[in-house]
């Protein structure tokens, strides 16, 4: 293995510095091209650490006429006119901004450099006032029209977008800001602005609704991220050196960085993307983590679902989102879908055109496990740290098919759930169904929720490599004197027929009913019927 491997651009978001220090780089002009050939204002938003920065750069250097920068890229057998142009560029990654005053400040010292270079002496305290100044003066002295590259320009909107009053602030004044850049067309020959999220049902775009919105459009599919040809013909010695370091025969490892990396999907069409952050990283440190989802944190939004009651299994594959609402953002707890999707968290996995909607679920293994273990101290608060529960001995008498074993830990598990964490009215069958999916899960078991059959829904059906279980929740709720919830669920597996779809499946089939005390708060009892 080679003791100096290439360079991975890690933490270099700067398109001059990437190919100066001469680090990998995938090639992404020929978007740069197809895009610049208009005058027109665009508008890209893709997750956080997705490459939208580099993208920005790269249009800031083509703009400036950096030709020796593009040697050996797509861009320098398509562009035969190097025009030099003035580029104003506003990168709200340099500072602070979580506030009103935060923002005022960045963009502040941003203006007083270009005013300089400039000669502007005279400056309005109004910062609209002043970018609409900066931009007309710079056309005045170039004779050339100016470029305006905004890169997360919505990264103070997100950032606040929980805490009302700064929020809104907020959204007044970059709503006078951006509608500068429409009332100077004349003036510019290219505007360009990256985010998250596109906050046009709040107004942020209602003066720039001639914004291009490329978010979805196939064209620009993979105008960041990895493709699956690029991962296979621009990667070749990393990937046999993390084959090597892993020892995984070469097919193996590109296998499994696609289950844990790609799955990404920006349009109608199918074109899959590798998450770029986590690529780069996984080749420069040669092994395996779960290097994006680490970069962000989604406690309020794991909270989020568990207080409104969100049915997590849905994000399998099955959460339906009109596209027109894909881009939809409000301000509240209860359209998160939309945020989840933009965030990166869920991603396009089909398109229905006949509804003119898309089907939702996790890209891959990385944020599926990241996301779901995020979610279970939401659920199960101070669980993970209750010594009452082993993961390791849960795993173990689950494969051995252990049931005794595996129910009393699950019994446990259940109980160590402080009584006061969760409301009792969220008590219900979802609540335990949710849990046990949760754990299930992040236990690297097989599970289905809620599985259809001819005649009825199972609650869950876990699969090990020689055992097929079928379980059935009941909840007592205390309204009859003699508990038989435990009977009633085994009763409810034979007349529903739930075994039905395995009994072709040579695994040994086990029916295990459980019931649920809402009193107790746990598991009051278990019976289990061997087929």
């Amino acid at each position: 293995m080679d003791i100096f491997p290439r360079k991975m651009p890690l933490g270099i978001q700067d398109f001059e510095k990437l190919r100066s220090e001469e680090c990998v780089y995938v090639d992404k002009t020929q978007f740069v091209y197809g895009l610049t050939r208009i005058s027109r204002p665009y508008f890209l938003g893709r997750p956080r650490r997705f490459g939208k920065s580099l993208f920005a750069s790269t249009l800031k250097a083509y703009f400036l006429g950096k030709k020796h920068l593009f040697e050996g890229l797509a861009i320098a057998e398509l562009e035969k006119d190097w025009t030099e142009y003035p580029v104003i560029y506003i990168d709200f990654n340099t500072g602070s901004s979580d506030s009103l005053q935060a923002v005022e400040i960045l963009l502040n010292n941003l203006f007083n450099s270009y005013e300089r270079v400039c000669g502007i002496t005279e400056k309005d305290g109004n910062l609209s006032v002043r970018l609409a100044s900066l931009i007309r003066t710079l056309y005045e002295q170039t004779g050339k029209k100016v470029v305006v590259l905004v890169d997360e320009y919505d990264k103070a909107l997100v950032n606040t977008m929980y805490h009302p009053t700064v929020h809104e602030e907020l959204l007044t004044f970059f709503k006078g800001f951006y509608g500068v850049l429409k009332g100077m067309d004349y003036a510019l020959r290219f505007v360009f602005l990256t985010g998250v999220t596109k906050f046009a049902k709040v107004s942020v775009f209602s003066d720039l609704n001639q914004l291009t919105d490329i978010s979805l459009d196939e064209r620009y599919a993979e105008i960041c991220g990895i493709t699956e040809a690029e991962l296979l013909s621009q990667f070749q010695p990393e990937l046999h050196a993390l084959a090597e370091a892993t020892d995984k025969t070469y097919d193996d490892t590109v296998a499994e960085v696609k289950k844990r990396y790609d799955g990404y999907r920006f349009s109608e069409k199918e074109i899959s993307i590798y998450n770029p952050f986590s690529i780069l990283n996984t080749f420069d440190k040669n092994r395996y983590a779960y290097y994006w989802f680490k970069t962000g944190t989604t406690t309020f939004l794991a909270n989020t679902l568990r207080k409104n009651n969100f049915d997590i299994r849905q994000f399998n594959d099955n959460v339906t989102l009109e596209v027109a609402s894909i881009d939809e953002y409000r301000a509240n707890e209860t359209s998160l879908v939309p945020l989840l999707y933009q965030s990166g968290y869920l991603s396009i996995k089909s398109y229905n055109p006949k509804y003119d909607e898309f089907i939702l679920g996790f890209p891959n293994e990385e944020v599926k496990y990241g996301f779901l273990k995020q979610l279970l101290p939401a659920f199960a608060p101070q669980v993970i740290n209750n010594n009452s529960f082993s993961a390791s001995r849960f795993e173990d008498a689950l494969s051995n098919g252990d049931v005794e074993a595996f129910m009393n830990l699950l019994t446990a598990f259940y109980a160590s759930i402080p009584y006061d964490a969760i409301k009792q009215e969220h008590r219900d069958e979802q609540y335990y169904q949710h849990l046990f999916y949760l754990l299930f899960t992040l236990m690297g078991q097989f599970v289905e929720t809620e599985v259809k059959s001819a005649k009825g829904r199972a609650d869950a059906v876990v699969k090990t490599a020689d055992t097929i279980y079928v379980f059935e929740f009941k909840i007592d709720d205390g309204s009859t004197s003699s508990p038989t919830a435990a009977e009633e669920a085994l009763a409810q597996i034979d007349d529903k027929h739930y075994l039905i779809p395995y009994s072709a499946d040579a695994r040994r089939l086990v029916k295990i009913g459980v019931e649920f005390s809402k009193a107790e708060k746990g598991i009051r009892r278990w019976l289990c019927v061997y087929q």
